[in-house]
């Protein structure tokens, strides 16, 4: 993770996760009401036990409180085994149809010994040089 924008971070049983989203200005047409972000996750094991990430759930929510909510195996294809500080990274996008929104999620996670458990993946802010930020 850089410095170049916010970064959210969450610990759930001793597997940390954090997230650094950033606005896509070439991806994105604001004439068509499309705009798109990607986000940098990195997911690190604290713990003593190794883990297995198996699936991800995403709730993304946009300016007119449209809800899309995304389940699917593993992340960017991958489902990745992490030991004992272990880190894994990648890199991923979601497109809204306003110019802000927010996403919050998931990690689904297997132990050696098969119990599963959630991770919590932070909520985070997607505001583009477009939105009009009001403050209340």
């Amino acid at each position: 993770m850089d410095d170049t924008g916010n970064t959210y971070r969450a610990v759930t049983r001793q597997i940390s996760v954090s997230v650094q989203p950033f606005y896509l200005e070439d991806e994105s047409n604001p004439e068509e009401n499309r705009y798109f972000w990607g986000y940098q996750i990195q997911i690190e094991n604290l713990g003593a036990e190794t883990v297995q990430l198996e699936s991800r759930h995403w709730v993304i929510t946009d300016a007119l409180g449209q809800v899309h909510e995304v389940r699917g195996e593993g992340v960017v294809g991958e489902q990745p085994v992490l030991g004992p500080g272990e880190v894994f990274e990648y890199t991923s996008g979601a497109p809204l149809k306003t110019p802000s929104g927010i996403m919050v999620g998931s990690f689904q996670m297997r132990k050696k010994d098969g119990t599963h458990f959630n991770v919590e993946v932070p909520a985070f802010s997607l505001d583009s040089p477009h939105s009009n930020l009001m403050i209340n």
